[in-house]
């Protein structure tokens, strides 16, 4: 059985930094995007959503990803106000979990960020009204080509409706394999953004 050491990430004091190491190893041994995570929201009746996204920022304000806000994540986000997010590095045997309300990026953020984006995934964002019914896939490849030709070689703007959230967290929860499943588990804790991280070891 793996031994606690003096250092050990159960003996961390505060969350972001030990996630930020966390993201860095999961890039070198992840074959396929380490930033990946499962976003949870929740509908008007609570029912709850759970899909793939990816994260493309994180410091101590919290942890930022993009979307169509007229997409039913979106609509989900913008009417509950809250998601949780959970990392899962197979490699590593690690998971992290996030919890927290959500808030819109900056309209700076979501432009520079929409602009670093390839440019066919910039026009699509304007093609694609994410989450509704589609007749068929020529119906988004015709989508597709009408914006390419509307835009031609200019400037692709930011679509109104598309944007970044960010989950300011109030729970981080590290999680370590071990064996025989008696895993580590470390969890922080705050009321808000304004008061400090406390620090729990939960058992497996």
């Amino acid at each position: 059985m793996e031994r606690l050491t003096p250092g050990d990430f159960t003996e961390v004091d505060e969350p972001f930094a030990l996630f930020a190491s966390w993201l860095e190893e999961a890039a070198r041994s992840e074959p396929n995007d380490p930033n990946g995570m499962a976003l949870s929201t929740v509908d008007a009746e609570g029912l709850p959503n759970v899909r793939m996204v990816l994260l493309k920022g994180h410091d101590r304000d919290g942890f930022v990803f993009y979307t169509n806000t007229q997409s039913q994540k979106g609509e989900e986000l913008l009417g509950q106000g809250k998601a949780a997010a959970l990392f899962h590095w197979k490699s590593l045997r690690r998971q992290v979990r996030i919890r927290g309300p959500v808030s819109i990026v900056s309209d700076a953020e979501a432009d520079a960020y929409f602009q670093s984006r390839p440019r066919d995934s910039r026009i699509g964002a304007w093609a694609s009204q994410q989450s509704r019914p589609l007749e068929s896939r020529f119906a988004l490849e015709k989508a597709v080509a009408s914006y390419a030709a509307k835009f031609g070689l200019g400037t692709i703007p930011r679509p109104p409706y598309w944007t970044g959230f960010r989950i300011d967290p109030v729970y981080i929860e590290f999680w370590r394999d071990g064996a025989f499943r008696l895993h580590d588990r470390v969890v922080f804790r705050r009321a808000s953004a304004a008061e400090p991280w406390t620090r729990t070891r939960l058992y497996p």
